[in-house]
């Protein structure tokens, strides 16, 4: 049995970056709660058959599907994501009104963040795949027979690897899931291993420009840590769950080599907004044009795109280690 997840701290960051960016809401996160070390997908099912029934051990613990489920409902947009890539978007009847990604996706007005139970069950669910127990969802979903799988932030490569692995067991689509999987850690493998890690870069991930940052120990900052990068969020005094808010002379002290940003297409930030900021303006990063742009979503998804997350970083990494 694997241990469970909150996304406590994945809400609450969600907030936050909300609250700086003055978007909607949104049901993806950066990352989750810290939780114990990871453990493998945790899922049965008979041999013979359709492999139903299974039972999968989620973050809101077993969750036993009778058959296959053809009516899905996700209301986050990293598992709306998952399941497209691992062949489920067929039984997909319905997404949150945040599931950018793909654009077949059957986006609706449905809420991640205030969800609806009357208008979640108009959609005749047989399964809803949630990224946080907002109100009581699970067992409000629980009340009226219908199956909820509680996939939380994943907090490590690991955990995003199981979660994937769980939707495809839960969806009927377990052997494409293996697939995306592997494919996931033979491309992450490939592009730490190509890293120049003897620079010893310096780099700072903006999540809004208040500036919330996020540390070494949530779910980005350990894929920066595949490049060998060294975080300046990391000697933050108040670390505030892996997301501390800096402020801006903390940053201009540390100076680093690198600034990455993740409040592109929310908050209109780029290397001109950042040099208008007090003190920045001589920050090694932006003097030698090592501000680099990501796409949101990517920067803030946990899914199977995380690859394209990484492979924006690697470049990043290389074109800055070879100007060092």
């Amino acid at each position: 049995m694997r241990p469970r997840r909150t996304a406590l701290a994945g809400a609450l960051l969600g907030t936050l970056i909300l609250a700086g960016c003055g978007q909607t809401g949104t049901t993806a996160t950066p990352s989750a709660a810290p939780s114990a070390s990871s453990a493998p997908a945790s899922a049965s099912a008979p041999d013979s058959g359709a492999g139903f029934p299974v039972t999968v051990e989620a973050g809101n613990g077993k969750v036993t599907l009778a058959k296959k489920p053809e009516r899905i409902v996700s209301l986050s947009a990293t598992h709306t994501e998952t399941l497209f890539a691992i062949g489920a978007g067929p039984q997909v009847v319905a997404v949150d009104d945040q599931s950018n990604y793909p654009a077949e996706a059957p986006k609706t007005d449905l809420s991640g963040f205030k969800p609806n139970v009357e208008a979640i069950v108009a959609q005749k669910p047989d399964l809803v795949i949630v990224s946080n127990d907002i109100d009581q969802i699970v067992a409000e979903l629980g009340k009226v027979n219908v199956p909820v799988l509680l996939e939380p932030a994943a907090t490590k490569l690991d955990e995003a690897y199981e979660e994937i692995a769980e939707i495809g067991a839960a969806t009927g689509n377990q052997a494409k899931a293996d697939e995306v999987v592997s494919g996931m850690k033979t491309a992450m493998d490939k592009l730490a291993a190509e890293a120049p890690k003897d620079k010893k870069l310096t780099y700072y991930h903006e999540l809004d420009q208040t500036p919330y940052a996020a540390t070494s120990q949530t779910f980005i900052g350990q894929v920066y840590g595949l490049f060998g990068l060294t975080n300046i969020a990391d000697k933050a005094p108040d670390q505030a769950g892996g997301y501390p808010k800096l402020s801006a002379e903390f940053v201009a002290q540390a100076d680093p080599d690198m600034i990455f940003l993740g409040d592109v297409k929310c908050c209109q930030q780029s290397k001109d907004t950042l040099a208008k900021r007090p003190g920045w303006k001589g920050l090694s990063a932006i003097k030698n044009d090592q501000v680099i742009q990501l796409d949101d979503d990517l920067a803030s998804r946990w899914g199977p795109r995380v690859v394209q997350l990484a492979e924006s970083i690697g470049a990043a990494v290389a074109k800055a280690g070879a100007k060092s």
